[in-house]
């Protein structure tokens, strides 16, 4: 076991896993520093995912439903600061323990730079989760359908559609032409705005699931005569998110063919595209769409084929994608790379409003076990002074009277006959209210003196130190706090 310290830091442990023979699996299309970064596919035992996931949060839920899903995605960072995206199934999902790893395994062999990589699973009891490669820049259908800033641009558009040709073109040549419900939401934007394929699409969502759970307007035909997905029925989907790249809207792919042959096809673009493409590319782009749509599975084109048509359309190939998707490269701060909970959130803010409702949200709890260890001392008179001083305290900090506040607290702690990290908590944001972050920070640094694995008094320091312009630090204690908590809840 491993262990590390900063200046402001409790101590944190490093989880062990259990590899597998599968450390070198290839990595086709990629640099060498890819290699180096992605690990080979392992086995993680429960406890490191529920550690990873802060006891798989509700705040760490990222796939489309949210936690009303069948299987739940959720952010997580193991504890060599590796970001994951951890898939936990339906407990009846894989009642056969093996089928299931004989499955993760097999995607595990896979590395390609167009996929978010498989890099382990976990198989304990009737718990069965997969692990993959974090993609922090969101879904295709965030982009597209949902976008806030600017629309994609048709070059990148292109380059998405090529860059899921070649995912599906290598997995195919791997033997994994399958793949189970492709749509927006499987298509993801790595630190580059790099799209890439999700790997948990190559894996049933049960062993007898269905490989469709989206609305049966958009299934390939012969899956809703025969119920099975084939190689062709994976192209078919592919032309759904041609038409989904084309128009920025998700058009059932009847509707979409009726205005093709009525030779309405400019119709179906984007509005938002106009002026920025050619007839001859949209046309282009629309006559492999509907190739990809025919009703005979036998006509539609391979993904090989796909490729070699789309290489021939690309525009602005020197330009970055993160520059077409106007985000930053690499993610952005430290802080945001960190799996923050709300109260990291709001110290990384600065947002003091909401770390005041959060503070008297949980009230004393975090206090158990130290403050009241001279309760037998409430008959006296000095006792109950102090004990007034402190519920005046409450009163005024409950009230946003954060001057008043400070007074009742000093008397309390001043009294000596009790001992609080939550008043000290409170005390210090009274302190960051009324603009005095050195005395805020003495405070938060004393609550970590009474209770040494409090992750609210790291946070505390965090936010004293960011008001200090002692960012680095405030990072880092940041980075501390977070830790803790998740190391709590993952044993709640």
């Amino acid at each position: 076991m491993g262990a590390r310290c900063s200046k402001f830091s409790g101590c944190w442990w490093e989880s062990q896993f259990k590899p597998t023979d599968l450390e070198s699996s290839d990595l086709e299309n990629g640099s060498k520093s890819n290699q180096d970064t992605i690990p080979g596919f392992c086995e993680y035992t429960f406890e490191q995912l529920r550690v990873a996931t802060s006891g798989f949060s509700v705040d760490n839920i990222v796939s489309e439903h949210g936690e009303k899903a069948p299987n739940v995605v959720y952010k997580g960072k193991l504890s060599n600061d590796r970001f994951i995206a951890v898939k936990r199934f339906h407990k009846a999902a894989w009642p056969d323990s093996r089928q299931f790893l004989e499955e993760a395994k097999t995607v595990g062999h896979l590395r390609n730079e167009r996929l978010a990589n498989l890099i382990g699973c976990c198989c304990e009891g009737d718990e069965r989760l997969l692990v993959a490669e974090f993609m922090p820049n969101e879904t295709l259908a965030k982009h597209l359908f949902h976008w806030e800033a600017q629309p994609m641009k048709w070059a990148m558009r292109l380059r998405v559609a090529l860059y899921l040709a070649e995912a599906l073109d290598y997995c195919s040549g791997k033997g994994r032409a399958l793949y189970h419900d492709l749509n927006a939401y499987r298509v993801l934007f790595d630190q580059d705005g790099n799209p890439r394929l999700s790997c948990f699409g190559l894996m049933k969502n049960s062993r007898d699931g269905k490989s469709y759970s989206t609305n049966l307007a958009f299934t390939p035909p012969e899956y809703m005569r025969t119920g099975r997905v084939t190689a062709e029925s994976v192209v078919y989907s592919f032309g759904t998110l041609l038409l989904d790249l084309l128009s920025g809207k998700h058009i059932p792919p009847s509707h979409a063919l009726d205005l093709i042959r009525g030779k309405n096809f400019l119709m179906l673009m984007d509005s938002c595209l106009e002026g920025h493409f050619s007839n001859d590319d949209g046309t282009e782009l629309v006559r492999l769409a509907s190739r990809c749509l025919q009703y005979e599975a036998r006509e539609r084109p391979n993904p090989k084929s796909l490729v070699t048509a789309l290489i021939a359309l690309q525009k602005d190939t020197e330009v970055p994608s993160y520059e077409l998707m106007g985000i930053s490269q690499g993610t952005a701060s430290a802080a945001e790379s960190l799996t923050l909970t709300p109260f990291g959130e709001a110290c990384t803010r600065m947002d003091l409003t909401a770390i005041h409702e959060i503070l008297e949200k949980v009230g004393y709890k975090d206090d158990e076990g130290i403050a009241n260890e001279l309760s037998f001392q409430m008959w006296t008179n000095q006792m109950q002074e102090t004990l007034n001083s402190k519920k005046h305290g409450d009163t005024a900090f409950r009230a946003k009277e954060f001057s008043t506040a400070i007074e009742c607290y000093t008397v309390f702690i001043d009294g000596g006959t009790m001992v609080s990290p939550t008043v000290f908590a409170r005390r210090c944001l009274s302190y960051l209210m009324n603009d005095m972050p050195q005395e805020a920070l003495g405070d938060a640094m004393q609550a970590q003196v009474i209770s040494p694995e409090w992750s609210t008094a790291f946070y505390l320091q965090a936010a004293a130190l960011f008001s200090l312009g002692m960012d680095t630090d405030a990072q880092e204690t940041l980075k501390d706090g977070t830790t803790l908590e998740a190391k709590k809840n993952s044993k709640s």
